[in-house]
C-alpha cells in the first residue's frame, strides 16, 4: 500500500510539475470550448484523454511500443497546435461545447501521444513488478488532471465574467466566444513554439 500510495503522489506531482505544462496547457486547450452547462460532455472527452494516454502508458513501459523520445515531445505540441486550430474552427458554431460530438475520439487520439510521454519518465522507475508503479502513477496523474481542470474551469467562468462587465459597443459578441477564441489562440501560439523547438532532427 505504501509503494502505491507513493506513485500517486509521484504521477500527481508530475501532472502539476513546471515540466508538465504542455500537458497543462492541452487539458487548458479541451476544456477552451466548454462552459458550466456543458460539464457532462467535457467528462466524456476529459474521459477519453485518460483512455488513450493510459493504452500508451501501458504499452510503452512494458517495451510492447518503443517511441523515439524527441519524437514524442515533438508531437505533443502538435496536439495542442490541432486542438487549438479546431477551437477556433468552431466558433462560427451555434453551440460551440455542444457541436464536438467528435471531441472524444479527438481526445483519445491524443491521449494516446501524451501517455508516451508519461512513460518516458515513468519507465525508468521500474524495478521488477509494474502493476503497482502503473496503477499508482496513473491515479496520480488523473487526481492532477482533476486539479487542473477545475482550476482552469474556475479560470474560465472568471474570465467570462470580467468580459461581461463591458459595455456591449466594446465586444462585439458574447463573452464566452470572446474568451474561448481568445484562450484558442494563445495556447496554438505557445505549442506552435514548443513544437519548432522540438522539431525532431
Amino acid at each position: 500500500m505504501a509503494d502505491l500510495t507513493a506513485f500517486v503522489e509521484l504521477g500527481f506531482r508530475h501532472i502539476l510539475a513546471v515540466g508538465a505544462a504542455d500537458h497543462i496547457v492541452f487539458l487548458l486547450a479541451l476544456a477552451a470550448i466548454y462552459r458550466g452547462p456543458d460539464w457532462r460532455r467535457a467528462l466524456w472527452v476529459i474521459s477519453a484523454f485518460t483512455v488513450g494516454h493510459s493504452v500508451t502508458l501501458v504499452l510503452a513501459v512494458t517495451d510492447v511500443l518503443r517511441v523515439r523520445t524527441a519524437v514524442v515531445e515533438f508531437l505533443i505540441p502538435v496536439t495542442i497546435v490541432l486542438t487549438g486550430i479546431e477551437n477556433l474552427l468552431l466558433r462560427q458554431r451555434a453551440t460551440p461545447g455542444g457541436s464536438a460530438r467528435h471531441r472524444p475520439v479527438f481526445a483519445g487520439v491524443f491521449g494516446l501521444v501524451h501517455g508516451a510521454g508519461f512513460a518516458e519518465y515513468l519507465r525508468n522507475l521500474f524495478v521488477e513488478r509494474i502493476a503497482v508503479p502503473l496503477v499508482g502513477f496513473n491515479l496520480g496523474i488523473e487526481l492532477g488532471q482533476i486539479v487542473v481542470l477545475v482550476v482552469a474551469a474556475t479560470l474560465l467562468r472568471t474570465v467570462d465574467g470580467m468580459i461581461g462587465l463591458l459595455p456591449s459597443r466594446a465586444r462585439l459578441t458574447e463573452p464566452f466566444r470572446i474568451r474561448m477564441v481568445a484562450v484558442s489562440a494563445l495556447v496554438t501560439i505557445v505549442a506552435t513554439g514548443w513544437a519548432v523547438r522540438r522539431w525532431p532532427l
